[in-house]
């Protein structure tokens, strides 16, 4: 701005007009012209700096897979709506609703996709969506067909990329699924930039998922493609036999090593919350909704969000809880130690805290405990159980209590 400013001196005034000026009145047209370029610049400047990075903290909402798979209806989106928007989910930081496999028709002679009859119309989804101050998501792949054996993206990325931006699409999930008939094994990142270019070309702000399960370490090319979050592993729930803890914890545990990879606009994301969901008791809700927040991964919902109890309901809204996930310093947590059954996770979050989790996937309770200056700290500091929303009182050199069988105990020090 210096050297724009330096230029604007009288004589070049007079020759950008291309016209003499009498003197009177060449300041007032200098004053002119320079509070015109200085808004221009400051407005310009302003615009950029007031559009927020996509995914800036990791994104939360729900999603219909494990809810309704695919024999989802227009009518349980918006019930689900209503149920985020009234139950405290939405003023809790929820605030994609999106729309998983099996929506899709067929397409039209131009090309463009079109919904098939439980969705009579999409656009005037998205509008009843944000007429509730929540946003619409909506699902694809890069093959021919997705993993419901509906109609995919494959050789029509930019019709659709302009369909979901004509419809008010705000996020994306790009499933894998049938691609690898048509793409070679090297090209997975090529079918991915693709979409991603053709979201671009549109002009609208679309958060991008990919889901290709963690099979080509996402985590290594998912930010140059444009990629805002990414699967690091193949589904949370097999819904078959309902060993829905052991796998959850496989999947958690797996996470370590991959938190240089996640940071703001770009996310690790081992798969939805199951909360609500069958095979998890409380104890075991509890555990994956403090993994997930440690891990700073995105937090969507996925079950009957109307037919949750208040106990669900209260785990899925913990503010405190959340904030360790959408804390802005976007740090993904990191396993310290291991004692059998017992591991303890930790995530600097801002303002000179840590949140530690003792987990305890035994058969039965269990001690657990963190020594704090293997973690920083060489001073007394401040203890708070952020599931009890109860401060602990101030400790020296650690903290040790007992775990239940599945269970967390998650704190906050400073």
């Amino acid at each position: 701005m210096r050297s724009i400013a330096r230029e604007v001196n009288e004589d070049n005034v007079m020759s950008i007009f291309g016209v003499g000026i009498r003197p009177s009145i060449r300041l007032t047209w200098i004053s002119v012209l320079a509070v015109i370029i200085f808004t221009t610049i400051v407005q310009a400047g302003n615009a950029h700096a007031q559009r927020p990075e996509l995914a800036a903290t990791p994104p939360m909402g729900w999603n219909t897979w494990y809810a309704f798979g695919c024999h989802v209806t227009e009518t349980d989106v918006k019930n689900a709506v209503d149920a985020l928007a009234s139950n405290g989910m939405k003023a809790s930081g929820y605030e994609y609703v999106n729309l998983d496999d099996c929506w899709q028709g067929k397409r039209d002679k131009e090309g463009h996709i079109h919904s098939n009859d439980r969705f009579p119309d999409m656009k005037a989804l998205g509008k009843y969506i944000h007429s509730r101050g929540l946003k619409f998501g909506i699902y694809s792949s890069p093959g021919p067909e997705t993993c419901g054996g509906f109609t995919g993206s494959y050789g029509y990325e930019k019709e659709d990329a302009e369909t979901y931006a004509g419809w008010g699409v705000d996020f994306l999930k790009y499933d894998w699924c049938s691609a690898g008939k048509v793409y070679k094994p090297n090209q997975v990142d090529l079918a991915y930039e693709k979409m991603h270019q053709a979201i671009l070309e549109t002009g609208r702000p679309i958060v991008y998922s990919l889901c290709e399960y963690g099979m080509d370490a996402p985590w290594l090319w998912g930010p140059k493609i444009g990629a805002n979050l990414w699967r690091t592993t193949d589904d949370v729930s097999n819904r078959i036999d309902f060993q829905e803890y052991a796998r959850m914890m496989f999947v958690a545990f797996g996470q370590d090593g991959l938190q240089g990879y996640a940071g703001p606009g770009h996310w690790n994301d081992p798969d939805f919350l199951q909360i609500g969901n069958r095979g998890l008791d409380l104890d075991e809700d509890k555990t994956q909704m403090s993994m997930w927040s440690l891990l700073a991964a995105p937090l969507f919902s996925s079950t009957d969000i109307t037919k949750l109890t208040e106990a669900q309901l209260a785990i899925l809204t913990n503010r405190e809880v959340i904030a360790v996930d959408q804390d802005p310093k976007g740090i993904q947590g990191r396993r310290i130690s291991q004692i059998g059954p017992v591991q303890v996770w930790v995530k600097p979050i801002s303002r000179g805290r840590t949140a530690v989790g003792l987990f305890n996937s035994g058969e039965s309770p269990l001690p657990a405990s963190v020594n704090f200056h293997e973690i920083g700290y060489s001073h007394p500091v401040h203890v708070r159980d952020l599931w009890a929303k109860k401060d602990l009182g101030v400790f020296k050199n650690g903290y040790s209590t007992t775990v239940p069988k599945h269970g967390v105990v998650l704190i906050e020090i400073q």
